[in-house]
């Protein structure tokens, strides 16, 4: 019998009253995948087992600064993570108070001049603006024009 003929031949596997007919190419094929599934899970093992915090130091450190980096936008906009983890609009008071003294501490060190704390500022709907825009005299709205059309 050739080989090739061999390979193709199938044979019937009985797992209870499972019948499987696998092909001895594909069986064989199985059985190295699996064979390498086992190498791969011992060296995996292996590596996990030998793990140490090497490297791990650097990555830590650049984590710890984008923290730093993410809660300083945060706090900027008048939130921070555990505000926005919560899903707090509007936080208690004493939280809101924290807040704006720690925007206005980073607004102070980044050098903004002007900064409106999130807790006073009020959002304002698109019709609101639209409204507010078209009471203004022609030459205030002219202005507001300019400001917003020229770069």
């Amino acid at each position: 019998m050739h080989p090739a003929q061999f390979l193709g031949k199938t044979f019937n596997f009985n797992i209870g009253k499972l019948t499987i007919s696998p092909s001895y190419l594909s069986a064989v094929a199985i059985i190295f995948l699996l064979f390498l599934l086992l190498l791969v899970l011992a060296q995996v093992r292996r590596h996990f087992l030998d793990w140490s915090l090497k490297g791990g130091l650097f990555g830590i450190f650049f984590g710890f600064l984008l923290a730093l980096i993410f809660e300083g936008f945060l706090l900027i906009s008048g939130r921070t993570a555990l505000t926005e983890v919560l899903g707090w609009k509007n936080p208690p008071k004493a939280i809101a108070n924290v807040l704006d003294l720690g925007r206005n501490k980073l607004v102070k060190v980044m050098g903004v001049s002007s900064e409106i704390p999130a807790s006073i500022a009020k959002n304002y709907s698109t019709q609101e603006v639209i409204s507010a825009y078209q009471s203004l005299p022609p030459k205030d709205a002219s202005k507001v024009k300019a400001v917003i059309c020229n770069p």
